[in-house]
């Protein structure tokens, strides 16, 4: 039985404690999706049943570990044309408690344990609320939203002003306490860290499209589309694309050009000088051998008291042209 899409709508799950919910924090997102689709909460335990009610299923920051049955249910459901969002925050899973990166191996991803940092302050005080205006990796991301189409809007070689951006410019977004993912094949990155974050070049939002046709799509930050965070910069147009592609809409396709030639850094892992620094530790150096006869150690010039520099000091008399004669007291 394939999943429907489109009539079904979208439903968010509220049974791994979410940290955001249609309810909290998740407002603007909601009434942005009631516009176009159906709108509906999970609060039971994830069975393929249960999955199979809706097009597309979002888990916004889950808290609580899922069963292998749940991970069995969402992936006969992806393998049938369904649907999944997931989005996580800094630190990744282990910062929410969950075991969300044993599914997501099976398809190319994971969410690192790390933190995405801007390196330079623009827009937002905080160095986590990172802003991002060259981290389009496909094309089918700035076409959804609107934005120019072709080879130079492509990650690398882009013009555009951080500061102006124009209608031209690529698609620039907020990125708040997120965390970078790691993608291989089948999954595609679709969006980056971009050059001024650390790490630098780093996927933080990955898809993935079934033979069947179901699709999933993972981001780095639950606090994108957040209340705080949903109109900020391009956001809420991210937001608009993402959950178009996830079911089918408005013909939102990725670009696979783009998918198959993404450049991408290197996960580069530098060591820790915080914990380093509160534990200073001595170290011990080979030297040159000391001789026998330590008397030849001291050096006697260093510190002495003589009359060897008064000869000099006479000199200075006919350099400077003073008579040499007592010094006398100059009378007031």
């Amino acid at each position: 039985m394939a999943a429907e899409q489109g009539p079904k709508g979208v439903c968010f799950d509220c049974s791994k404690s979410e940290a955001y919910t249609p309810q909290v924090n998740l407002k603007a997102w909601r009434r942005k999706l009631q516009g176009s689709v159906k709108i509906f909460i999970n609060k039971d335990p994830i069975t393929l049943e249960r999955l199979r009610e809706a097009a597309c299923y979002v888990f916004v920051a889950p808290q609580e570990h899922f069963a292998p049955e749940e991970f069995a249910a969402m992936r006969e459901y992806a393998e049938e044309g369904g649907s999944l969002m997931f989005m996580l925050t800094e630190e990744g899973e282990s910062r929410l408690g969950t075991n969300l990166n044993a599914f997501l191996e099976g398809y190319g991803i994971q969410v690192n344990s790390d933190a995405v940092v801007r390196t330079v302050y623009h827009k937002y005080l905080h160095p986590k609320e990172v802003y991002i205006s060259h981290g389009v990796l496909n094309r089918g991301i700035n076409s959804g939203a609107g934005k120019r189409v072709g080879k130079e809007a492509a990650a690398g070689a882009l013009s555009a002003s951080i500061s102006e951006p124009g209608p031209n410019a690529n698609l620039a977004f907020a990125y708040p306490y997120g965390s970078s993912l790691t993608v291989a094949k089948p999954s595609f990155a679709v969006l980056s860290s971009g050059p001024i974050s650390l790490p630098l070049n780093r996927p933080i939002c990955a898809l993935h499209e079934s033979p069947a046709g179901g699709r999933l799509c993972v981001l780095g930050s639950s606090h994108i589309f957040s209340d705080a965070w949903f109109d900020k910069d391009e956001n809420g147009k991210l937001a608009e694309v993402l959950v178009k592609w996830l079911l089918k809409l408005d013909g939102v396709e990725m670009e696979v050009a783009d998918a198959d030639e993404i450049e991408i850094s290197e996960y580069i892992h530098v060591p820790d000088t915080e914990s380093l620094a509160q534990r200073v530790r001595c170290c011990l150096e080979e030297s040159e051998e000391v001789t026998k006869d330590f008397t030849v150690l001291f050096d006697h010039s260093l510190f002495k008291f003589d009359t060897s520099l008064i000869p000099e000091a006479v000199q200075l008399y006919e350099q400077f042209e003073v008579k040499h004669e007592p010094l006398s007291l100059i009378p007031p």
